[in-house]
């Protein structure tokens, strides 16, 4: 029997591999590239903080139910975190709100699975999916039941801050 030839395939030629122990060097490249990178990082972690703090404090600001009767009309919504309608409702006041200026109306959150919440809500006989619209001077002076949209409720909002907005 003959022999084949076989082609003998070169070994591949090892490259050397820095050590995990040898230290890399610093190249100008590679520092400028981490300066930006760092930059780029506290910039962005910079903002989620900012951004959770104001909302955290407009949440806290918002569920502050001794802000009613203290010079400016208030309108509460008495609201249940778990109930689809109260959320609806919530975000059409809030875009109904969207046309006042900031300092025209308090728009507060009185929150039943809260004990703050439940109390006011009881004090008021409100059920949930309900706003109650008060005075400067902390006086119910109407109250809505049921789900609103935010052209209706402008329109109510309009006609109370005419009515009651001046201390």
């Amino acid at each position: 029997m003959k022999k084949s030839k076989r082609s003998r395939s070169r070994k591949p030629s090892r490259q050397k591999v820095p050590a995990a122990s040898e230290p890399q060097t610093m190249d100008r490249r590679r520092v400028l590239s981490l300066a930006r990178n760092g930059g780029i990082a506290a910039a962005v972690l910079g903002g989620t903080g900012l951004f959770g703090v104001r909302s955290v404090m407009a949440t806290v600001a918002e569920h502050d139910l001794t802000r009613v009767g203290q010079g400016k009309p208030a309108i509460v919504q008495v609201h249940d975190p778990q109930c689809p309608t109260c959320t609806a409702l919530q975000r059409e006041t809030r875009r109904a709100l969207d046309s006042f200026e900031e300092c025209d109306l308090v728009y507060l959150v009185a929150n039943i699975r809260t004990v703050d919440g439940s109390s006011f809500a009881n004090t008021h006989r409100a059920p949930h999916v309900t706003l109650l619209l008060f005075d400067a001077h902390g006086t119910l002076r109407q109250s809505l039941n049921g789900m609103r949209y935010r052209q209706e409720l402008r329109e109510v909002f309009r006609a109370h801050h005419a009515a009651y907005g001046s201390v």
